[in-house]
């Protein structure tokens, strides 16, 4: 055996009916499974399927046997799982894992789980339970991890056995468990990577995963420090004699501590750290260009470890980047949680271990380490804020029937840079646009929050589009109980929309100037139709001759900067399509509306109100919070149940157009900025 296959050998589990063990007459095991940590086993959900409704009910309904025992154990995550227990999956879709908890396993070994999305190519053995020759047996074998097809890890030269799936794959030249075997096809079989463990953090509302990850690396951090056998003893066997940087033990040390502090809230709370560790010591104006689902502070140091180069002379760039990345969490723990969080042993392992970074480096973290306000020449991305905001742009799909809107999401970075996450060009039909952007959106608003910080979100729509209720949007289903993550979208961020026509050309001097005396304020609200002004208690009564497109564009031109045009009734067709087609050729950049289309009998009111809700707001920047607080405030009353009119009915179905013209250049490609010194790898 090679030295990773005798470390895999007691990890590996056998997995079978209750009471299947060994005993080859007994019931057929349903395949392989491995330790992560102690008590924590990983394998693929279609194994675990094979014991039916019970395993769903998360009974203890698997048998699991290793050489240090044999007990049952429950599967708690797993993707994807069927509907109801009873219910048979045709098909099992990628990440297809399953993470059982085993009572009874404290003191198994478990193997050492990558922190970076694997390589290609590269030598790999797999591993896992066959029944080969007729009776249960372990079968090790290497092959070669030479791409990637979807979300698949495509290994060939290795021999595929029925009863190994579940398995893990070892990558051979950094010695650690990179995903685990699906599947065989014709010549070649079907890994799913490790990577992919992350999409089974938000099964549960319990840091479940997070719990089995620190457990991971405490056991390994224990194991770093005895003589003999340990995963880190056999990478550091790897490990040139002659290497600098962050070694094995360093980073299992540094995982063991990192195992000790509150995990963070999201991706978006990793990447805004590490972003500001790479715009230090690789370029000032850096900005990912591809985003990684970094779930855990670990994934933070897999981004950085292995910088190939920087901007500091003489510097070992993974050393420095990952010390100041750990001395950044430390300073972003105790902003959040307090000096006491987990933190004193971090801090005296950084602190040790600092004395080999470049002198500039070591400054600010030991400044970072410090406690007190933030130091002075703290790296940018550490002024309070969400990460980035996130962009939706949706366009008309030309000569569709029915008329379908193709839809991109992407980060926003400074209200300049994008980063383009998702998109379908060929679209989708109006009623679909909800629940199809739902996952996307849900993806990229984790990535831009961070913290307590929370990203924004600004919908280019086309002009007919306008109506769309997108402040009611949720991201979670409908059924899931009262809690931030069931708020809808406008009642929890700031939720705007922008004109898709006037981001195709280039800001026009009344845009640029209205957005001046917009930005300064005070604002003051202008009626978006002339016929509010003499509106009696009908509703929309008409006057003898209503206001004309052109009438209303005069009339809206010659209104002060700083002027919002507001409406009782919908933008995005009718009379209020019309009115606001002028509203934007004058360059008006704000606009209030109800995105509601049925009638209404207080448009005087409306008007009223909105004038004195705009005159508490001193410009456009400031607009955001009240908005979000009068959506909740309307919310509060609907529930509240008939009754006399509140105060804050006239902001039923309230949409809001903002619309700055300093946002990405019209016409430009959506793309990422251009690498600075090192790619995402």
């Amino acid at each position: 055996m090679s030295a990773f296959d005798a470390l895999v050998r007691p990890a590996l589990v056998r997995i079978a009916a209750p009471g299947g063990g060994y005993d080859p007459h007994g019931d057929p095991f349903w395949g392989t499974g491995f330790f992560i940590a102690p008590g924590w086993v990983l394998t693929c959900a279609h194994v675990v399927a094979k014991g039916g409704s019970a395993v769903w009910r998360e009974e203890p309904a698997v048998g699991v046997t290793w050489e240090g025992g044999r007990t049952t154990g429950r599967v708690v995550l797993a993707k994807p799982r069927p509907a109801t227990p009873d219910q048979e999956l045709a098909s099992w879709d990628f990440p297809d894992l399953a993470l059982v908890r085993v009572e009874g396993a404290e003191h198994a070994d478990c193997v050492r789980l990558s922190e970076r999305p694997p390589t290609t190519p590269s030598r790999v053995s797999l591993h896992g339970w066959a029944l080969q020759t007729g009776e249960p047996g372990v079968r090790d074998v290497e092959g070669e991890a030479f791409g990637a097809v979807g979300k698949a890890l495509l290994v060939r030269d290795a021999v595929f056995i029925e009863g190994c799936s579940g398995g893990p794959v070892v990558d051979l030249g950094r010695g650690a468990v990179i995903g685990v075997i699906k599947g065989r096809g014709d010549g070649e079989g079907a890994v799913v990577p490790l990577t992919s463990l992350r999409e089974l953090h938000d099964l549960s509302d319990a840091p479940v995963l997070h719990d089995a990850l620190r457990a991971h690396d405490r056991h390994h951090r224990r194991r770093a420090g005895r003589p003999g056998r340990s995963w880190t003893a056999a990478q550091t066997a790897l490990w040139s004699p002659t290497a600098r940087g962050v070694s094995p033990r360093r980073r299992a040390h540094l995982y063991g501590h990192f195992a000790e502090l509150p995990p963070p809230d999201g991706p978006g709370e990793v990447m805004a750290l590490v972003d500001a560790v790479k715009r230090r010591v690789l370029h000032p104006d850096y900005q990912a260009v591809l985003e990684t689902d970094a779930r855990t502070w670990r994934d933070g140091v897999g981004l950085l470890h292995e910088l190939p180069a920087g901007r500091l002379e003489g510097a070992d760039l993974g050393l420095d980047a990952v010390l100041l990345y750990a001395a950044h969490v430390v300073r972003h723990i105790t902003e959040r949680y307090g000096e006491e969080a987990g933190l004193p042993g971090l801090i005296d392992w950084i602190a040790d271990e600092s004395g080999e970074a470049h002198p500039a480096v070591h400054e600010e973290i030991t400044a970072l380490l410090e406690p007190g306000p933030p130091p002075a020449a703290a790296p940018p991305g550490r002024e309070p804020g969400a990460r980035a905001d996130v962009r939706v742009e949706v366009d008309a799909v030309p000569y569709s029937t029915p008329q379908r809107y193709a839809w991109r999401v992407m980060l926003l970075f400074d209200g300049r840079t994008v980063s383009p996450l998702s998109g379908d060009d060929a679209g989708v039909t109006r009623d679909r646009l909800r629940e199809t952007l739902r996952g996307p959106l849900a993806d990229a608003l984790g990535l831009g929050d961070s913290g307590d910080h929370l990203a924004a979100v600004e919908v280019v729509l086309p002009r007919e589009l306008f109506d769309e209720p997108l402040d009611t949007w949720r991201l979670s289903p409908e059924d899931e109980p009262f809690g931030e993550r069931s708020l809808p979208l406008g009642q929890r961020r700031a939720v705007v929309i922008r004109d898709r026509y006037r981001s195709h050309h280039p800001p026009s001097p009344e845009w640029r100037r209205r957005w001046r005396g917009s930005e300064s304020g005070p604002l003051r609200a202008v009626p978006l139709r002339a016929e509010v002004l003499t509106q009696g208690a009908e509703g929309h009564a008409p006057q003898l001759r209503r206001e004309t497109r052109m009438a209303a564009f005069i009339r809206l031109d010659a209104a002060a900067d700083g002027s919002v045009p507001v409406y009782c009734g919908p933008a995005g067709g009718g009379d209020g399509h019309r009115a606001m087609e002028a509203a934007l050729a004058a360059g008006h950049p704000i606009a209030l509306w109800r995105h509601s289309a049925r009638e209404h009998a207080d448009c005087a009111d409306f008007h009223k109100r909105a004038g004195m809700f705009l005159e508490g707001v001193r410009g456009a920047e400031g607009l955001h919070r009240p908005v979000r607080t009068l959506r909740r405030m309307r919310a509060d009353d609907a529930e509240a149940g008939p009754g006399e009119r509140s105060e804050h009915a006239w902001a039923e179905d309230l949409a809001v157009l903002y619309d700055p013209p300093d946002r990405p250049p019209y016409e430009a490609p959506l793309q990422g900025p251009p690498i600075l010194g090192e790619g995402d790898r």
